[in-house]
């Protein structure tokens, strides 16, 4: 039996699907049974929050392998983003552990360090060290920005694109290599089908800044839009007031714009993702792929 966290997300759902096709039997750990769409009948459920050590304990029974791919952008009603990442984490390893379960596959990213900037990238951090130092098999993959239907930023771009010209947070100059979800899931099920320890750098072949990536959806919906980058500081401090007055509802926050200068590289490129026998598509071909559906 493997545990999923995350399986409502942009890889967690390309996942579950492979793990029911080859006939896996699935749990998902979900505040929202609906969030799985039809899957839901097809996996056994525990309902509950990854800040309630009580459904954690209760999710590993019966259970030999642990996915964990869920993670917080932002904080949340009842907990912050260091309490959803960080410490949901260690909770989730320290459960596994108790139950002797044998194997542990995480979902970071790529950018994480325990001196960022971005909030966000330094609970990451925290996790993924959390995964490492545990003495159970664990396999870590950090992609590069993720392209799906429903990736945050490319829903953002999109939006935006209905506007008479595009914002670009800031100079638009981080680099990052996006790879498309179905390829980061293709990963994990390459991992979890022979022992892949350690960690893994996941990144699609192409490398472009965030000014180009918001170009390429553009041409990818077919909208010809000009960009307009502004000024962090004036962005910050609108962000800074929408939080103050919309909290948790407000449509972006400060370490999200954070994110949006943080390059996320490697100088791996392509060859983790080989080594797992995946051969991630080009930035085009994934644009188009996440617009036409579920792979």
């Amino acid at each position: 039996m493997i545990l999923l966290t995350g399986a409502s997300g942009a890889v967690g759902s390309a996942l579950l699907r492979r793990l029911l096709a080859a006939g896996r039997p699935v749990r998902c750990l979900v505040r929202d049974p609906r969030e799985l769409g039809a899957e839901r009948v097809r996996v056994g459920l525990v309902l509950g929050d990854l800040a309630d050590p009580t459904s954690t304990r209760h999710a590993m029974r019966g259970v030999d392998c642990v996915v964990h791919l869920a993670a917080a952008i932002r904080d949340g009603p009842r907990a912050s983003i260091e309490q959803l990442n960080a410490l949901a984490t260690v909770r989730l390893v320290r459960a596994a552990e108790h139950a002797s379960i044998s194997r542990f596959l995480f979902l970071s990213t790529l950018g994480v360090s325990q001196h960022a900037r971005s909030r966000y990238l330094r609970s990451r951090a925290l996790a993924e060290d959390a995964v490492a130092r545990s003495p159970l098999e664990t396999t870590i993959l950090a992609p590069s920005l993720v392209v799906a239907a429903r990736a945050r930023l490319m829903t953002l771009i999109e939006r935006l694109a209905w506007l008479p010209a595009v914002p670009v947070y800031g100079r638009g100059d981080a680099l990052w290599e996006p790879i498309a979800a179905a390829d980061v899931a293709d990963c994990a099920i390459a991992a979890l089908d022979e022992p892949a320890p350690g960690r893994f750098e996941l990144a699609g072949p192409d490398r472009v800044s965030y000014d180009e990536l918001t170009a390429a959806v553009l041409r990818a919906r077919g909208r010809r839009r000009r960009r307009v980058h502004l000024p962090p500081a004036a962005v910050r401090a609108a962000l800074a007031g929408l939080e103050r007055t919309l909290g948790p509802s407000a449509p972006a926050t400060r370490d999200e714009a954070d994110l949006l200068e943080v390059s996320m590289t490697t100088e791996r490129g392509t060859a983790d993702a080989d080594r797992l026998r995946v051969r991630p598509q080009p930035l085009a071909h994934a644009l188009v792929s996440s617009r036409s559906g579920p792979p």
